[in-house]
């Protein structure tokens, strides 16, 4: 085993660590859960780059838990897309603890909510690293019931309604995973990924290959919140702490549904045509039905929340492209919109923090009294809308050229349509919440701590950064490894199986 795989469990073990020394020392001494946090997601954080440039070097990695080898021990995985997520969650994660300090000072308990937050990493983080099916099922189980604890954590009526409706609703997809895995290993008696992998491609098509993807497509469907899987986020997102929301929206969903999805069907059991076609219609579905849902919205973290939707069908409408152009828009959207859509619930965060409302009709004039947020939205408006040279519109055209290249120009309009109107939707948000005259309310309101401008300004540096500097060399490193690793399809199984 080579020594570099070490730093594998590292992404599991950290966040388990942390969450516990919070809990344990969080009711005693008052900081103790801002710093245990924060610097348990920063050292995640860097740990995640450093795993990145270990797959350059190295290749694919693979750790064997208590030395056993696959496929009879339990393996961890790092290899391309494994070490994309993990930038992507990390990142992501430590932006939000930084938020977190100053906004978590409303609520009670602060210790309670870092403690379930590194619980949900460390669930996404295992996820990602896993290469034995049931545990992804186990992880997978670590982060949804972190996360329903989490949207409920302000215990308001409608909180604890929107957390018992996500409770039952992903409890049901995790019944259809589970069903699932246990056909996958009666048909190959193996709970190793690469393994199974082999042993499909040995034994070729079945009824149960085919029973099982339709499970796996409901189970993660609903993970992902795909339409007509999607009734749970509407009230979920809006429901829970601001930095929550972004942590729901920027990468819980896709931890648990795209990347596993991804994972499932190009790595382990295989994508055909049927397969592709059906990604296709529900990535187009999600991005239309979710942007005529968000237009109409005037609660602004529920009007975020159908722009989830909508543009996880970005993402999934590019991977089901199956194409090499189509993979890599689909993957770049998902990091973009990871980045955007955490800073948009940032900032709507930000305005309910300093104004005490998330109603539209009553904001007006905030970019006056709170410059920073005001200008951070704007980036990340026109980020998710697609306006150029932010990060959202290159991923987007990529994913477009790529319908346009594959012959699907039904599924190209669909999604430039969807983002004519994501672009209407957020012109709405800048004109009631920033522009015009400042109401006599909210004339006493002040920007927000230093902390949580901090945060927005970072993630908006990313936007921009990644419009500006990145798209000139599309195939930087990180995004072209994982892209390779879904287009190598069931060649997974044997990489693995050989070390």
């Amino acid at each position: 085993m080579n020594p570099a795989s070490n730093i594998i469990p590292l992404f599991v073990i950290l966040s388990l660590g942390g969450a516990f020394l919070i809990s344990l020392l969080g009711k005693k001494i008052k900081s103790a859960p801002d710093i245990l946090g924060v610097s348990t997601t920063l050292i995640l954080c860097v740990l995640s780059f450093v795993a990145v440039r270990l797959v350059n070097i190295h290749g694919a990695l693979i750790y064997s838990v208590g030395a056993w080898k696959a496929p009879i021990g339990i393996s961890m995985v790092l290899d391309g897309l494994s070490s994309f997520m993990l930038v992507t969650v990390n990142l992501v994660a430590f932006c939000i603890s930084v938020y977190s300090v100053n906004y978590m000072e409303k609520y009670t308990s602060k210790w309670k909510f870092y403690t379930l937050f590194l619980l949900m990493l460390a669930g996404m983080n295992g996820v990602i690293i896993t290469g034995d099916i049931f545990n992804l099922f186990v992880f997978l189980e670590i982060a949804s019931v972190a996360s329903y604890a989490l949207v409920a954590f302000g215990t308001e009526k409608h909180e604890l309604e929107a957390a018992f409706k996500y409770a039952v609703m992903s409890g049901v997809g995790s019944l259809f995973i589970l069903l699932s895995i246990v056909f996958l290993y009666s048909f190959t008696s193996t709970l190793n990924m690469a393994d199974m992998s082999a042993i499909l491609i040995q034994k070729g098509p079945s009824n149960i290959v085919l029973m099982v993807s339709v499970l796996f497509l409901m189970g993660f469907g609903l993970k992902a919140a795909l339409v007509p899987f999607h009734a749970w986020l509407p009230d979920a997102h809006p429901a829970a702490p601001a930095p929550i929301s972004a942590m729901l929206s920027g990468v819980l969903i896709k931890a648990l549904g795209v990347y596993a999805l991804c994972r499932i069907f190009y790595n382990v059991i295989g994508v055909n045509s049927t397969i592709s076609s059906i990604l296709m219609f529900m990535g187009a579905l999600s991005m239309v039905v979710g942007v005529f849902l968000a237009i109409g919205q005037w609660d602004l973290k529920r009007l975020l929340a159908y722009h989830s939707i909508s543009q996880i069908g970005y993402v999934v409408l590019g991977l089901g492209l199956g194409t090499p152009l189509g993979i890599l828009g689909g993957l770049f959207h998902l990091f973009n919109h990871s980045i955007f859509k955490s800073l948009l619930f940032l900032n709507s965060g930000a305005i309910e923090y300093s104004t005490g409302t998330r109603d539209l009709r009553q904001m007006g004039g905030l970019a006056k009294k709170m410059p920073i947020t005001s200008a951070t939205s704007l980036i990340a408006s026109m980020s998710i809308a697609g306006i150029p040279p932010f990060s959202g519109f290159w991923s987007k055209l990529l994913i477009i050229v790529a319908a346009v290249a594959a012959g699907r120009f039904i599924y190209a309009f669909w999604a430039v349509l969807a983002s004519i109107l994501t672009l209407a939707s957020f012109m709405k948000v800048t004109k009631y919440a920033f522009m015009g005259s400042l109401k006599e309310a909210l004339s006493g309101i002040k920007e927000v701590p230093a902390l949580m401008k901090l945060s927005m300004c970072f993630l908006a540096l990313i936007c921009v950064i990644a419009g500006i500097l990145l798209i000139p060399s599309i195939n930087f490193i990180f995004m072209q490894k994982a892209s390779d690793v879904v287009l190598e399809g069931a060649k997974y199984g044997n990489l693995f199986l050989g070390k």
